[in-house]
């Protein structure tokens, strides 16, 4: 009897875990799609919720079980997440518009609650990935700037370069300047900021701010979704003027790891390089950053990001050395709207 009693007491708590909300509300949403809601840190603090556990995010009637976690890699690409962003709790898509994909808009009422304890605490440690801000913690300055030249299939020494942020108010952003001018950059793609943005941060790089005075930087603003409109048309944008301009071109992000790692993937493909160089120079980044290690769980997991990319691009199909050109050539042509001429006189320009 006593333990039927205590079978009924702990499904009638679990129960109340799961149906015991937080409530909230989106209060922004932000240029990636990324939900912000007005559900403070104390409030999941309360309520028991941390790292590694599975909750339960209900809005309108739509109900997801995700996970909480600490930063948009511990999902893989195109998995909903929750996550704190400041003082507040930020319902994510890794590598998505979550904005888009569930139609939430600023004022619509949010849900959380806890489902499971630990139950993404295994995952987490995998691909928990830690790093610091401090130079002499790397082996180089082009390691810790994440900075390098893209040298996959055809594509010439010299022509093409990709790095974190070269002008901003980051540790890194100095080490990126000094070797973005030592390779003497002359066009620069800029994925991440808008102009308003980027005007704010010209002051910390006299060499790149020269560039944008010459009118050799394009500001893109994009968000992370590959497969979204906004991605594609601000990338041709980005290409064409790539077209219009001198080598040796530089693209970068904030930290040069995912924007930027899409289209250097986008065009060592067109340029002829293997799906292992491709997917080689995307992990990369996590090398530089976070020391992962090539034949460890953590390497597969960052490897399985552009592999995927790859994939989604291709209607979820297999992608590998016999097709990933014609993937990316498609990508460029269908769904960019670049014409095959156009994507003719970009290969000639990092031949």
């Amino acid at each position: 009897m006593f333990r039927k009693g205590l079978l009924l007491s702990v499904i009638f708590v679990l129960s109340v875990l799961v149906v015991a909300n937080i409530v909230g509300a989106v209060q922004e949403v932000d240029k990636y799609g990324n939900v912000h809601t007005n559900i403070p840190v104390e409030a999941v603090v309360y309520a028991a919720i941390e790292a590694g556990d599975l909750v339960q995010v209900r809005f309108g009637s739509t109900v997801l079980i995700a996970p909480f976690v600490t930063t948009y890699g511990d999902v893989d690409r195109g998995r909903p997440l929750v996550r704190y962003s400041g003082d507040h709790v930020l319902l994510a898509i890794n590598y998505g518009n979550f904005s888009q994909v569930y139609g939430l808009n600023v004022g619509d009422a949010v849900r959380l609650a806890l489902v499971e304890k630990g139950a993404y605490l295994d995952e987490l440690e995998i691909r928990h990935l830690v790093r610091t801000d401090v130079r002499s913690d790397y082996a180089s300055d082009e390691v810790f700037a994440n900075f390098r030249e893209i040298s996959m299939g055809d594509i010439a020494s010299g022509k093409l370069y990709r790095c974190s942020h070269p002008s901003i108010s980051d540790p890194r952003s100095p080490f990126a300047a000094m070797l973005i001018e030592n390779a003497g950059i002359k066009t620069v793609i800029n994925l991440s900021d808008s102009d308003e943005e980027l005007a704010a941060n010209l002051a910390y790089s006299e060499y790149y701010k020269s560039i944008g005075e010459q009118g050799n930087m394009i500001n893109l603003n994009m968000g992370v979704d590959l497969l979204s409109d906004d991605f594609a048309q601000k990338l041709k944008l980005g290409l064409l003027f790539m077209i219009e301009k001198d080598a040796p071109y530089l693209v970068h992000c904030v930290e040069g790891k995912d924007r930027a790692g899409m289209v250097a993937a986008l065009l060592g493909a067109i340029m002829n390089a293997s799906a292992e160089e491709i997917y080689a120079d995307y992990v990369e980044s996590y090398e530089n950053y976070f020391n992962v290690k090539k034949g460890t769980l953590a390497y597969s997991a960052v490897e399985k990001i552009i592999v995927d990319i790859f994939v989604s691009i291709n209607d979820g199909n297999p992608v590998d050395d016999s097709n990933i050109k014609e993937v990316a050539m498609n990508y460029l042509q269908s769904r960019v709207g670049l014409s095959a001429d156009e994507i003719a006189a970009l290969q000639a320009r990092l031949k």
